[in-house]
């Protein structure tokens, strides 16, 4: 059969030439167009449920909320680990789900299982779900800083809130922006004890009247003039006069007794959980950008950056945002790691087979079989789904010296054939007859290479999401070379392989090879027993430096980025952390 295809690709030489280069076309087209980034994401399939329980310490946390979620959340499908955390006043509950679970489906689930458990929390508490973003999707993190030195933490804290964190959320493949550091500005009513006291007022009917007084109200329809005219009482707070104004009760005299007489109101800070200290020069707001689900991380973050330059003439004066983490200059230099040792490969290649053929126009037949085949790679890889990195692109790396062989073998034989056939038969079917020789072995040769990186499909977890995209793409740029062999490269060699051609027998750099390589053949048959002893002996000495191999999940990735987060004893507070942070 595959005789079949040699002989009739060389008949059909249009048709394959067409197709090949429909093939560079649609490969063109998925490198452009293929997600980018550094590293394989590796986490799993998780949702997290936030809950605020403002003023409650960890242990009722823990008691009313993270324990009733936690345990109705074992029940959902295809979870398999549920981890509940409760802090000061926050419950966050993880549920990480098998591996191949649709992130949408599980938080579906998650979702039904919320509304069963709702009525078993305290009232006024209500759980939501987490970002749909994986959980290495910080890709982008700013700052926004004032050199005016008009703007303290509290404003450019409400700039971020109220103004960029929206403004970027409107981003495609943006699931969450987090904002970090700065103060959040609170409307705060500190109440006098003594003063409810002389007025026999409890501190009930002051919340009371507070919340009664900031809402809006609607009436009924009032017609004039052939008009309906809507009634409404307009009654939201917008400052703190409005609070100070608040009639809470009256006093014997029937005079009103208002807020103001009751308690002190003023601006100032919520309860901070945590602080942001930027290069030692003090506090600063900050901005965490998440990344969606299964999303092209550089495409992200370039639509990140366009939006911020978007905003920058609406900020105050003075201010400024400063990007302080982007992993595009990881991805970048990742992607050029791997191109600038893509392209040395295969110009070693090309120089080798130029060295051993002697033949630049034969050479080019094997160099011709790189880039389509791993053009014929991105392209299966973007179809499937899986991003470019250096996972990924390392198997295309690994594939590369084994993807010309066959070329080789068969421009090697053809050569053979035109030494003894030249004349007697026409150029055409010399190469035809030389194809059909070797082509059927060659090609069964690089689909077991194609498939020898199978039982890595087999891994699970985390080791497969790590190295199933390095076996997928050697895998389909083995089988891309593979077919070429059969098709593309006999077409080829009845155009290139023409001309004088060398002898083996006269090429200088073979007779050199030759000349070392036959007598240590020979006495390496006539000494045989010793030497597979020996391959033996060396073999069993590889045992002692193979015990003292250190093991690691992936080697040491130098981000070119520096995140410091010290880590101290419980309990410490927020002012101790951001003066040991500086």
């Amino acid at each position: 059969m595959l005789r079949r295809i040699i002989e009739a690709s060389v008949r059909n030489q249009f048709l394959v030439i067409l197709a090949v280069i429909v093939i560079i076309g649609v490969g063109i087209y998925a490198i452009k167009k293929i997600p980018l980034d550094a590293l394989p994401d590796v986490s799993d399939v998780q949702v997290i449920l936030f809950t605020e329980w403002p003023g409650q310490p960890p242990q009722i946390v823990e008691d009313q909320i993270t324990y009733p979620l936690t345990t109705t959340m074992l029940s959902v499908a295809n979870a398999k680990v549920v981890r509940g955390y409760s802090f000061f006043g926050l419950s966050f509950v993880y549920i990480i789900f098998e591996d191949g679970t649709d992130i949408y489906w599980a938080r579906s689930r998650v979702l039904e299982y919320l509304s069963f458990v709702q009525n078993q929390l305290p009232p006024g508490v209500t759980p939501v779900l987490g970002p749909d973003a994986t959980p290495v999707g910080w890709i982008f993190e700013y700052a926004l800083v004032d050199h005016s030195g008009k703007h303290d933490l509290s404003e450019l804290r409400s700039l971020q809130d109220w103004y960029v964190r929206y403004q970027l959320q409107t981003v495609p493949g943006v699931a969450n922006v987090a904002s970090v550091g700065g103060f959040v500005k609170q409307y705060q009513i500190n109440i006098d004890p003594n003063r409810l006291l002389a007025y026999k007022i409890p501190l009930s009917k002051v919340i009371h009247a507070i919340r009664r007084s900031n809402n809006d109200v609607g009436g009924r329809v009032v017609e004039y003039a052939e008009t309906e005219y809507m009634v409404e009482g307009i009654g939201y707070i917008e400052s703190l006069e409005d609070i100070e104004q608040i009639p809470v009760a009256v006093d014997d005299t029937g005079t009103p007794i208002l807020v103001r007489d009751l308690a002190d109101v003023r601006l100032g800070p919520d309860i901070r959980r945590g602080a942001v200290d930027l290069d030692g020069q003090g506090e600063a707001a900050v901005g965490i950008v998440e990344m969606r689900y299964n999303n092209n991380a550089l495409s992200v973050i370039n639509r990140v950056k366009q939006k911020l330059e978007e905003l920058r003439p609406g900020l105050p004066d003075g201010v400024e945002i400063i990007p302080i983490y982007d992993r595009s200059a990881l991805i970048h230099r990742a992607q050029d790691t791997l191109k600038g040792k893509l392209i040395e490969e295969s110009i070693v290649v090309a120089l080798v087979c130029v060295i051993f053929l002697l033949h630049l126009r034969s050479a080019l037949v094997a160099i011709f079989i790189l880039p389509v085949g791993i053009l014929m790679a991105m392209t299966v890889m973007y179809f499937q789904g899986l991003a470019a990195n250096i996972m990924s692109l390392g198997g295309i790396a690994i594939a590369i010296g084994a993807m010309v062989d066959g070329a080789i073998v068969m421009i090697e034989n053809a050569h053979k054939h035109l030494e003894r056939d030249r004349g007697k038969k026409p150029h055409k079917e010399i190469i035809i007859d030389a194809t059909k020789e070797v082509g059927p072995a060659l090609f069964f040769s690089l689909t077991i290479i194609a498939v020898s990186f199978l039982p890595v499909f087999a891994l699970t977890g985390q080791s497969g999401r790590m190295f199933a995209p390095l076996a997928f793409t050697k895998t389909y740029a083995m089988a891309s070379a593979a077919l070429l062999s059969v098709t593309i490269v006999p077409i080829l060699m009845v155009y290139l392989i023409r001309g004088k051609i060398l002898p083996e027998a006269k090429n200088p750099v073979n007779r050199f090879l030759s000349w070392v390589y036959r007598p240590l053949l020979s006495k390496a048959l006539r000494w045989r027993w010793l030497v597979l002893v020996g391959a033996l002996a060396t073999l069993l000495l590889t045992l002692i430096p193979y015990q003292r191999l250190g093991s690691e999940f992936i080697p040491p990735l130098n981000e070119g980025d520096l995140l410091y987060m010290p880590s101290m004893l419980p309990g410490v507070s927020i002012t101790e952390a951001s003066s040991v942070a500086q």
